[in-house]
């Protein structure tokens, strides 16, 4: 399917076989979930549908998550009218932070910081990233949330793997992601069936 074309019938989750795979190695996650905001009807279908379980949830601001996660989150907060709040790696931001360990899908230890001026005990917040895979980054955003107060209305991202970190969250909060249960067992084997079309495609 061309990146850029839109098909006539469009069901839940349609636009995830723009997802490409990955093809430079370990060093990289394991696909491009990016590749979708490329088609303008792609993008604004999945923000609808990752608001879908928010419909009747307070939400006061976003938060996304640095790096990826500022693309959605950013999508997300415009869609709903809200201010946008991006929580940031070590070392971007120039004001007084809020900070937490924690570690991402390849297992480097990293720090997380947030501003420590906007987040406030009553103030709700609906997380965004691009993708949950160990949870580890999207584990840290919620500690400095609640580190500061506010709550945590809900978690979205366009996937959410069944690992021990996914099942965390999907146990404790309020989430959305726009993978169908038929999909869920290709994602959390890390390869799905679209890749072999896709690969073809571009051989």
């Amino acid at each position: 399917m061309d990146v850029l074309s839109v098909p006539e019938e469009r069901g839940r989750g349609w636009y995830l076989s723009l997802m490409a795979p990955n093809t430079k190695g370990s060093n990289f996650a394991w696909l491009d979930p990016s590749r979708l905001y490329c088609n303008h009807q792609a993008f604004s279908d999945c923000v609808k549908e990752l608001l879908q379980p928010f419909q009747n949830e307070s939400v006061d601001l976003v938060a996304g998550i640095d790096a990826m996660g500022f693309i959605l989150g950013s999508a997300v907060a415009t869609t709903l009218s809200k201010g946008f709040l991006a929580i940031r790696k070590a070392g971007h931001l120039c004001v007084p932070t809020e900070s937490q360990p924690f570690s991402d899908y390849s297992g480097r230890e990293k720090l997380m910081e947030v501003r420590n001026d906007v987040l406030r005990p009553g103030l709700r917040v609906l997380l965004v990233d691009q993708w949950i895979e160990t949870g580890g980054t999207m584990r840290a955003a919620i500690s400095l949330v609640e580190k500061l107060g506010a709550t945590v209305v809900g978690v979205a991202a366009v996937a959410i793997e069944n690992s021990e970190g996914g099942r965390w969250i999907k146990e404790r909060y309020r989430y959305s992601h726009c993978i169908p249960e038929t999909l869920q067992a290709q994602i959390d084997r890390q390869h799905l069936d679209s890749f072999h079309s896709f690969v073809s495609l571009t051989d």
